[in-house]
């Protein structure tokens, strides 16, 4: 054979050696690419919807059902629970979960068009909150409240009554304080000097004119939110404000706990707590919002985009891990939850069904 023939044929015998190496053998320290078969999905997102009270308590449970939820990303936009509803029914804005610090704007705002179930899970009661830097701190009391807030140079605030359900019952809080002190110019003297906002009574109920507050903002200011109003109190820009207790206990803040009478606390008062009700702006006009004790509720829109995560979320809320955190963070859990309305098969074990 010519030696080029020679060389030719051992450089196509050696070429596919290398070809069937490089097919059917590795070697052990051999580093390689995979080609992947499939892309990551990207992480999904459930937002909720919810009163500003349950940012504590709803952030450890999002912490707790994404490590159980792998890709699966929880937004918590908190708000006022009235304006939490109104993303939804009439901004259209899409929600997996709704939590209200008020139950009862579920029903009355969202059902039969935007929801068709609901459950209540968790209890609170109004307090006056302080700090140790607040005035007369060391001097108020539960009996000396009122007149402690009257005092010259004391700043003290409240939630907006057309957005914020902490902000309609603090002036049923302070009406209802006339009766059980026995002084009928507590809610005169505290709101309608510092604001446009009166009371008129009739057969026996009071009924507070709320819908254009128009605070003075020297002594009495008026936020959008309860909890904008906790840091203006830890950062000393108010004295006291009206809070929930849970509110409180989250914080660290000093407050003062009120009688069952007027705190808004108590099922065994309801009927005294009907006696009052806060007249507010919904849409053009405006609607009564009448004293009862707080209960949360919370529900999944029906324009959920992911309700069966929405649907998980709550179950957790109202299980043994919502139950434990909402307990450390001083808000009493309903053991079992009050469904409903169309109450989902997932939640029926844990929930007792109402007609």
């Amino acid at each position: 054979m010519k030696k080029s023939n020679l060389m030719a044929f051992i450089a196509l015998i050696v070429a596919v050696a290398v070809l069937f190496c490089g097919c059917t053998g590795t070697t052990d320290d051999q580093t390689t690419t995979p080609t992947p078969t499939a892309t990551a999905a990207e992480d999904v997102q459930v937002k909720i919807f919810h009163a500003g009270s349950l940012t504590g308590p709803f952030e450890k449970v999002k912490a707790e059902f994404e490590v159980e939820h792998p890709g699966v990303t929880v937004l918590l936009e908190p708000a006022g629970s009235v304006d939490c509803i109104k993303k939804i029914t009439e901004n259209g804005k899409p929600a997996d979960v709704l939590a209200s610090a008020d139950y009862a704007l579920i029903p009355e705002m969202m059902l039969p068009d935007h929801a068709d179930w609901y459950l209540t899970f968790a209890k609170n009661r109004m307090v006056l909150t302080y700090t140790n830097e607040s005035k007369y701190a060391d001097e108020i009391t539960a009996e000396n409240w009122y007149e402690v807030l009257d005092r010259d140079g004391v700043r003290w605030g409240f939630s907006d009554p057309n957005s914020d359900p902490c902000g309609y019952r603090t002036p049923m809080v302070i009406q209802l304080a006339e009766a059980y002190y026995e002084d009928d110019q507590i809610f005169e003297t505290l709101v309608s000097e510092h604001s446009a906002i009166t009371v008129t009574e009739e057969n026996g109920t009071y009924t507070i004119h709320a819908a254009d507050p128009k605070p003075d903002s020297t002594t009495l200011t008026i936020r959008p939110k309860s909890v904008e109003l906790v840091q203006m109190v830890q950062a000393g820009g108010l004295d006291y404000a009206w809070e929930y207790r849970s509110v409180a206990v989250q914080n660290d803040l000093q407050f003062i706990e009120l009688p069952e009478e007027i705190d808004l606390s108590a099922v065994a008062f309801a009927d005294n707590y009907a006696t009052v009700q806060t007249e507010a702006k919904k849409g053009d006009g405006t609607t009564l919002y009448v004293g009862s004790p707080i209960v949360y509720g919370v529900t999944v829109p029906k324009i959920a985009e992911h309700p069966d995560l929405g649907v998980a979320f709550v179950e957790m809320l109202i299980g043994a891990t919502g139950q434990e955190i909402l307990e450390r963070d001083g808000q009493p859990p309903i053991v079992p939850a009050d469904g409903y309305g169309t109450v989902p098969a997932e939640l029926q074990s844990l929930v007792t069904v109402n007609p």
